[in-house]
């Protein structure tokens, strides 16, 4: 019986889009084109497989006028923003310009009796299972130097930002990636889990929920396949007590807010030192009452609707719950009259919070923050580190070597000082505890989409 993944409009409700998902029998038949494909892709110069990968990144900037009110309609991100090509941009850029050094050989020995060497290969079928809250950087992450290493890519985009992963299928197709070697399929979860236990990828990249990373491991468990799993956050920022106030406000709740708060490495925790509370408190819910919650259409929206409205229910679930525990709501949801009850969901800031509250220690991946004062460093550190994810954490302070140290007692995997909710392609992006593990971007990225071989040829 066929599937049809119904995509559901946060804008208005509205069914924007459908498609038939892959019966299990054609999913497999379009890896095996893949893997059969992938062969010819891998015997393509280096440099031309750069080159094809980047011009697929300018045929899909070239898409911008389109793209930016389709993303409104799929996710809800306001049009002022302008979509994810800045950022799309600077990580495929990056990795482009790295890849001749991070692949190529590293010679242990040339001499007359010996060459020894260490080659990298690629894995083979990369699977990319990519998120809806950005789904083209998202994706760029995994597919740009999976394509540039040589490998066939099948990526299996959300539900809710399906067009997301048509539009990469146009842009690198257009460019001259074979189709068979970059495939765009749609599929339910029991076709994706069977794919994955047959062992038909050598590498799974997936950006998600908890719950979904386990339900993958569990579909991989005795496969041995190569796996990245980025699987959340709840990031924290600490100010302390000599950090420039203005700043940090405006990072720190940009950080939680952008988005509608459904951002990897969003901001959803805020401590700060005793001396500044007061004034950075008063300061945020300024902030925040100077956003606007509306259509994501109209450029004068700053916050669009969350992109479900069960993801909204969540949200709405923890502040509740930690009104009810003692916690201070101080935004008065009237204020934002968009807000339905549905999708459309005010931002709220929760004061008079503790760590016993779901909206400290779960993910809310919404428009909420809850913000504590604390005493010094120590404090800072041991409730940072009270969680059980660990994506990003930001310190703001005028002392880096301060940053520094409290950064190596943090259980986290990037540490940002005097900013936030922002992906430095040169770093590796990765994570412990639930956020998973893995290693993208970076020369590490290319290091986890290949293999290595050992290569120790006697001469004499």
């Amino acid at each position: 019986m066929m599937t049809t993944i119904r995509l559901i409009s946060p804008v208005d409700g509205s069914v924007y889009a459908r498609r038939d998902a892959l019966p299990l029998a054609a999913a497999r038949d379009a890896v095996a084109h893949a893997r059969a494909a992938q062969g010819a892709w891998n015997a393509v110069s280096l440099k031309e497989r750069i080159a094809t990968v980047m011009a697929g990144i300018d045929a899909l900037e070239a898409m911008a006028p389109e793209i930016v009110p389709e993303l409104a309609w799929q996710m809800g991100r306001p049009v002022r923003y302008g979509g994810e090509f800045g950022g799309v941009r600077e990580r495929a850029a990056y990795m482009a310009g790295i890849a001749e050094d991070v692949l190529a050989d590293a010679v242990i020995e040339e001499s007359e009796r010996f060459t020894r060497l260490l080659a990298r290969e690629p894995q083979g079928v990369v699977f990319v299972i990519a998120p809806w809250n950005y789904p083209f950087l998202t994706a760029v992450n995994t597919v740009v130097p999976a394509l540039i290493a040589g490998n066939a890519v099948v990526l299996k985009h959300a539900s809710q930002t399906l067009l997301a992963g048509e539009r990469l299928a146009q842009a690198f197709h257009k460019a001259g990636v074979p189709e068979d070697v970059f495939q765009n399929v749609v599929l339910d979860h029991a076709t994706t889990e069977a794919l994955i236990a047959e062992r038909r990828f050598d590498f799974v990249n997936f950006t998600g929920s908890v719950g979904g990373g386990r339900a993958i491991e569990r579909a991989a468990a005795g496969t041995f396949s190569g796996m990245g799993l980025e699987l959340g956050g709840k990031d924290p920022g600490y100010v302390r007590s000599d950090a420039d106030l203005d700043a940090a406000v405006e990072g720190l709740m940009d950080g939680a807010m952008f988005n509608s708060g459904q951002c990897c490495c969003g901001i959803e925790r805020i401590y700060v030192h005793e001396s500044l509370y007061d004034a950075f408190v008063e300061k945020a819910v300024a902030w925040v009452r100077g956003q606007r919650l509306g259509n994501p259409l109209e450029h004068d929206t700053t916050m669009g609707p969350m992109a479900h409205a069960r993801f909204a229910a969540i949200v709405r679930g923890q502040i509740a719950d930690a009104v009810a525990a003692g916690a201070r709501a101080l935004i008065d949801v009237a204020e934002f009259p968009a807000d339905d009850g549905g999708a459309y969901l005010a931002p709220q800031i929760l004061v008079d919070v503790t760590h016993d509250m779901a909206v400290m220690r779960e993910e809310s991946f919404g428009p909420v923050v809850g913000i504590m004062p604390v005493r010094d460093d120590a404090e800072a550190i041991a409730l940072m580190n009270d969680c059980d994810y660990g994506l990003t954490a930001s310190i703001w302070t005028a002392d880096a070597q301060a940053a520094r140290r409290i950064g190596g007692q943090l259980q986290t995997g990037t540490v940002l000082m005097n900013r936030c909710d922002y992906l430095d392609p040169a770093l590796c992006w990765t994570g412990c505890k639930d956020t998973g593990r893995g290693a993208a971007l970076s020369a590490l990225g290319y290091h986890a989409l290949t293999r290595v071989k050992s290569y120790h040829l006697k001469k004499a």
